[in-house]
């Protein structure tokens, strides 16, 4: 499927701006009323969070969190070309959020500061899911009760963290989405 066009920002100050979108083979941006959803679940937490968008693609997850008034917002997209534009999409929106063009997995497996809100939606062909869940859970990315929204393929079987609870849940068409919240560990474990 291919993702070429626009789209809208749906929430917040950049409501109704325009994001161009690359036409590449496999890009699957959000559909707008899974990101509806997803911000609403997300509405009380995404004021003055600091949010990674893992598989940024199109940036739209990410972007949308700046709108509604996330601190900040770390994008890391690995094909050059879909970086540049979230690049020229942020500088045109005048939207302060920093790219990281490098692939996700070599990304995380370096030290970092941790995250209140992830958005992990890699491309469905990679099936990356539980190895990157398991670097964002061992690499230190996550703030003890992260929320960490992750979209998969309808009826995949992911494995991931037991500290990430299921919070919320739903489905659009082939698509599978979910928000977990991380349990805080056991200070005296």
């Amino acid at each position: 499927m291919s993702g070429a066009g626009r789209i809208r920002v749906i929430g917040g100050n950049l409501r109704n701006s325009r994001l161009e979108v690359p036409d590449l083979p496999g890009l699957r941006p959000t559909a707008e009323r899974v990101r509806e959803t997803l911000f609403n679940w997300l509405q009380p937490v995404v004021g003055g969070a600091r949010c990674l968008d893992v598989f940024a693609g199109t940036g739209a997850l990410g972007i949308e969190a700046l709108s509604r008034g996330a601190a900040s917002v770390t994008f890391v997209e690995r094909e050059p070309r879909l970086a540049t534009a979230l690049k020229a999409n942020l500088a045109r929106l005048k939207a302060d959020g920093h790219v990281v063009t490098d692939d996700a997995s070599r990304w995380l497996g370096g030290g970092g500061k941790p995250f209140d809100v992830v958005f992990l939606d890699p491309p469905f062909a990679l099936d990356a899911w539980n190895a990157v869940a398991g670097l964002l859970e061992q690499g230190g990315w996550l703030a003890p009760s992260a929320w960490i929204y992750v979209e998969s393929p309808r009826g995949a079987t992911l494995a991931l963290p037991g500290s990430w609870l299921p919070h919320r849940q739903g489905h659009a068409g082939e698509v599978a989405y979910a928000l977990y919240r991380r349990a805080p560990g056991d200070p005296l474990s």
